[in-house]
């Protein structure tokens, strides 16, 4: 397999909703879903998130309890996993408390699978590559490395999920955990590219349509069935801790 292995990392509702009625942050987990949290990224290389979920958040998770970071040490990997932001734009802003964290962030640039290219002045001299032949790998651009946006350590310029995946597997990244948003999950799930799904279930009821998987999504014909139950946990404060692994 020349792509990381991708987990899908989330807290949801009873009702499967990542956020309250009203929208904003999605804070939903509590002390048991945060102990799974910490242990999913313990064991990632690096994690994506959406760069609209890092706009209201602010920040992305960290791994701190003493036994993981101790694990990630011997394991002779970095404290916290690359935090990888996923754009249309890149238009990150750049007073957010995640260029405060004690970690290294990348940024890929999407053109396709539900990202659009960018369109921001802010782009300038951010190429986005073409829409490639099948089987054909691109060459990298050579102004790229020398254009990485403050903030960041790396950057990828993507035609879609196929090359992105790949260019993230030449550098590097075996295991990707993938904490969100909606739109970030329902783009992966369109072209079946999840090997796996950690859901903590919460004693919530939320309502309203912020769904981790949105009525309009699309999920490909050959990941709708056939998921295999790995674990089930119960969580500290009456949560449920499922894992599914691709049959």
């Amino acid at each position: 397999m020349n792509r990381p292995e991708l987990r899908l990392v989330l807290a949801i509702s009873l009702d499967g909703r990542l956020a309250p009625a009203e929208g904003g942050a999605a804070q939903i987990g509590g002390p048991g879903d945060r102990q799974a949290l910490e242990e999913a990224l313990a064991w990632a290389d690096a994690v994506l998130v959406g760069a609209e979920t890092l706009r209201l958040h602010g920040s992305t998770c960290l791994i701190h309890r003493p036994q993981l970071l101790e694990q990630r040490r011997v394991a002779a990997l970095p404290p916290q996993p690359l935090a990888i932001v996923v754009s249309r734009s890149g238009a990150i802003p750049g007073d957010l408390p995640f260029f405060q964290q004690p970690l290294q962030r990348g940024l890929l640039l999407l053109a396709r699978s539900g990202f659009s290219p960018p369109q921001s002045p802010l782009d300038r001299g951010w190429p986005i590559r073409p829409e490639r032949p099948l089987g054909q790998r691109l060459p990298m651009p050579p102004t790229e490395r020398s254009q990485v946006p403050p903030g960041f350590a790396r950057q990828w310029a993507c035609a879609d999920w196929t090359d992105a995946l790949s260019q993230l597997n030449e550098a590097g990244v075996g295991r990707l955990a993938v904490l969100g948003g909606a739109s970030l999950v329902s783009s992966l799930l369109a072209e079946n590219l999840f090997d796996e799904l950690q859901l903590t279930l919460c004693p919530r009821l939320l309502g309203g349509p912020h769904s981790w998987l949105g009525p309009t999504a699309r999920v490909e014909l050959a990941g709708q069935s056939g998921w295999r139950l790995l674990e089930q946990r119960p969580l500290q404060g009456e949560e449920l801790l499922l894992r599914y692994r691709r049959a």
